[in-house]
C-alpha cells in the first residue's frame, strides 16, 4: 500500500489574482516544472520501478496554465523578439519551437553541454554557452534557429558567459573571465558582432568584476563589484555607451545593487538591493517594488511593455514561487508556487523565466 506522508504542494494559477486582460496584453510567461514521485508500494511481493519524473515547459496566459512540452529535461526558455519562437535546453542540447510548443526541432548535437540560449532580435540565430564537460570554462556559440552548424562566437581559453543582444541585434555584449595582471582572475565586459567580428574589450579592471550586462539602445547597463556568492560578493550598477566610454554610476546609496533586467526601451532598470526588488528610471529615483525572502535566489524579467515583472524566488528551505508584480502599483500575485514538507513527492520550477514579447501595434 502507499506510504502516507504529509505532502504540502500548492499551485495557484495566475487567474486567481491577475486583472482581466493583463496576461493577454503581455503574452505568456514560460517556465520549466518537474514533479518527481518517489513513493513505492508492494503488491503480491512485486515492487514496481520508480515512477519517471513528469514535467516540461509550461506557459501561463489568459488565466490558464498550459503545458508546452512533456519532457522533464526541458529548461531555460528564451523568446524571440516577435514572440513566435522559443529556444530552450533539453539534456545538454539547444532546441527551438513555436510559441505554442509545436514544431520542436533540435539545433545542436554532440557530447558538449549547451545552455543559456538567447534568441536574436530578428529571430534568426541563437547564441548559447557551451562547455566540453561539467565545470569546464564556457564558450559562446551561435546557431541558426532553422538549424545548421554551430559556430564559436569569440573563441578563447577564457570563460565566456552572460550574453546580451543589443535591440537591433547588431552587437552582443558578454562577460569574459580573464587573468588579472595583479594575480587571480576578473570578469570584464566585451562586445562582438553576431558574425564573430569586431571583438572589443570594454572594461579593464584587474581587481573588480563587471557582470550581468544588458545591451540597450547605445547604452550598456551592468553590475560592477565582486561576482559570486557569500559575504565577499558585492555590486553597484553602472552604465556606459556602446564604445565603452562615459562610464557612470547609475545606482547610488548604501547596499549592493545587482542588475536583473531592463525595459525594452532602455529607460528603466530592474535590480535587487537589500532583500528588495527595485526599479529605477535612468535619470530618476529608485523605487522599491517588493520585499524578497532572506538569502533567496532570484531571477526577474520585465514584460515587453515594462508594466509588469515576473519574479522567480527560491528560499534556502526550498520553497519556490513565480510571482507577477505590477510596476505602477507594486501589487503582487502568484503565477505558480511550490512548497513541500516531505521528500516523497517533489515539484520544482526552474529559475529561468521567459516572458513572451508582444510587439507594439503601429
Amino acid at each position: 500500500m502507499f506510504k502516507k506522508t504529509l505532502i504540502a504542494v500548492f499551485v495557484t494559477l495566475l487567474a486567481l489574482a491577475i486583472p482581466a486582460g493583463a496576461s493577454a496584453a503581455t503574452g505568456a510567461i514560460v517556465f520549466s516544472k518537474v514533479t518527481e514521485d518517489h513513493r513505492s508500494y508492494e503488491e503480491e511481493g512485486n515492487v514496481p520501478p520508480p515512477k519517471a519524473p513528469e514535467g516540461g515547459l509550461f506557459a501561463v496566459k489568459d488565466r490558464h496554465l498550459n503545458q508546452l512540452t512533456d519532457n522533464p529535461a526541458d529548461t531555460e526558455p528564451s523568446f524571440s523578439a516577435d514572440g513566435h519562437t522559443i529556444a530552450f535546453v533539453r539534456e545538454g542540447d539547444v532546441y527551438a519551437m513555436r510559441a505554442d510548443g509545436s514544431g520542436q526541432r533540435q539545433l545542436t548535437v554532440g557530447s558538449e553541454l549547451d545552455s543559456r540560449p538567447l534568441v536574436s532580435p530578428n529571430g534568426r540565430i541563437v547564441v548559447f554557452e557551451r562547455r566540453t564537460a561539467a565545470g569546464d570554462p564556457r564558450d559562446l556559440y551561435t546557431v541558426r534557429t532553422s538549424g545548421g552548424v554551430a559556430h564559436a562566437l569569440a573563441p578563447s581559453a577564457a570563460d565566456e558567459h552572460e550574453a546580451s543582444f543589443s535591440p537591433d541585434g547588431c552587437t552582443i555584449a558578454f562577460v569574459r573571465t580573464v587573468e588579472s595582471s595583479l594575480g587571480g582572475v576578473s570578469d570584464d565586459l566585451y562586445t562582438v558582432r553576431p558574425a564573430g567580428i569586431k571583438l572589443r574589450r570594454m572594461t579593464r579592471t584587474p581587481t573588480i568584476d563587471e557582470f550581468a550586462p544588458r545591451d540597450l539602445d547605445e547604452t550598456i547597463v551592468y553590475s560592477r563589484g565582486k561576482a559570486g556568492e557569500g559575504p565577499s560578493a558585492y555590486a553597484d550598477i553602472y552604465a556606459m555607451d556602446e564604445h565603452g566610454k562615459h562610464v557612470r554610476k547609475l545606482i547610488a546609496g548604501s547596499g549592493s545593487a545587482y542588475v536583473e533586467d531592463a525595459t525594452a526601451n532602455g529607460r528603466t532598470v530592474l535590480f535587487r538591493r537589500d532583500q528588495g526588488l527595485w526599479v529605477k528610471r535612468i535619470g530618476g529615483k529608485g523605487r522599491k517594488l517588493a520585499e524578497l525572502p532572506d538569502n533567496a535566489k532570484v531571477n526577474s524579467v520585465f514584460s515587453s511593455d515594462g508594466k509588469q515583472v515576473a519574479t522567480f524566488t527560491e528560499t534556502p528551505e526550498g520553497e519556490q514561487s513565480l510571482s507577477v508584480i505590477d510596476v505602477a502599483t507594486g501589487r503582487s500575485s502568484y503565477a505558480e508556487a511550490v512548497g513541500y514538507s516531505s521528500g516523497e513527492v517533489t515539484t520544482t520550477i526552474g529559475p529561468i523565466v521567459a516572458w513572451q514579447p508582444v510587439p507594439r501595434r503601429r
